[in-house]
């Protein structure tokens, strides 16, 4: 597998991606119980947006370079932008912190991260970037397999109730790859009923996705909503249109959080006739 995250940090499926992890970590920290997030693809966890990889491709251009100094955003949008910048000079952008240092800035002395990575030089500054955080334990290894090493948690032989099983694999071989994620997401709910699932893909062609959820729907889980980001039409399968994020067992008014932000980023970033989704495949209502 030769995907580097570096290559597409801070781009458009990152903003929205990352504007959903925070608010399920939000949502998670409204209690005082400890939580858990296992993050399965964590990468590096810190990007330079202005040399390398994400200098070369520039994709940062048009996502969260977009977005700063944004004038009174949704308050979903705002959390975000306050987490990026606090990884950074203030009045720069500098770098673009992945999705477990996102988490890891978020989470309180209590709870705790198992962030996996199999790329070995992305693992080594993954460590690196936590070796100082007793709260966050990084993993060199597949983590599709740690669904089922590490699921259901547990610190110092406690069981830890709550919490998010963060799915963002890179679809190179994306034939292979859906199906793998629908395994290791039953997987995950069958050892961990109580957690919620976050899966992140991508859109080239909506319709190629129908498979996909009708998996998803067959998983036991109270809910599944989905939440998606069209910056252009979908006519295209050779480039990225577009992202969206499927939730199994979202917290309690998790759409209602989110549902400002799409607008808004459709706005920011979208082209001619680009276009947001948010709906409920699968509802809870007892």
């Amino acid at each position: 597998m030769n995907y580097r995250h570096g290559f597409h940090a801070g781009n458009h499926a990152d903003v929205l991606k990352h504007v959903v992890l925070l608010a399920l970590l939000e949502a998670l920290m409204r209690k005082d119980a400890p939580f858990f997030v296992l993050d399965t693809h964590a990468g590096r966890g810190r990007y330079l947006l202005q040399g390398g990889q994400a200098g070369r491709t520039a994709e940062a251009a048009t996502g969260i370079l977009r977005l700063a100094g944004a004038k009174k955003p949704p308050a979903v949008i705002a959390r975000y932008l306050q987490a990026v910048a606090a990884d950074n000079p203030v009045d720069a952008l500098l770098v673009y912190p992945g999705s477990p240092l996102l988490t890891a800035q978020a989470m309180r002395a209590q709870d705790r991260l198992a962030a996996c990575e199999l790329q070995p030089e992305e693992a080594a500054a993954l460590k690196d970037l936590f070796a100082r955080d007793a709260r966050v334990a990084v993993h060199a290894r597949d983590g599709y397999d740690a669904v089922r090493a590490l699921l259901p948690p547990r610190v110092d032989g406690v069981r830890i109730a709550r919490g998010l099983v963060l799915v963002d694999p890179p679809y190179e071989a994306q034939d292979e790859e859906y199906p793998r994620v629908a395994r290791a997401v039953r997987e995950a709910l069958e050892r961990w009923p109580q957690a919620t699932c976050a899966i992140w893909y991508p859109i080239k062609q909506r319709r190629s996705l129908q498979p996909f959820f009708r998996k998803l729907e067959a998983i036991p889980a109270r809910s599944l909503l989905l939440a998606e980001l069209l910056v252009r039409p979908d006519d295209s399968p050779l480039r990225l249109n577009g992202s969206g994020m499927a939730i199994l067992n979202p917290p309690w008014k998790l759409d209602e959080a989110i549902a400002p932000a799409l607008p808004f980023l459709q706005q920011k970033l979208g082209e001619t006739g680009a276009a947001t989704r948010l709906e409920w495949l699968k509802r809870d209502v007892g």
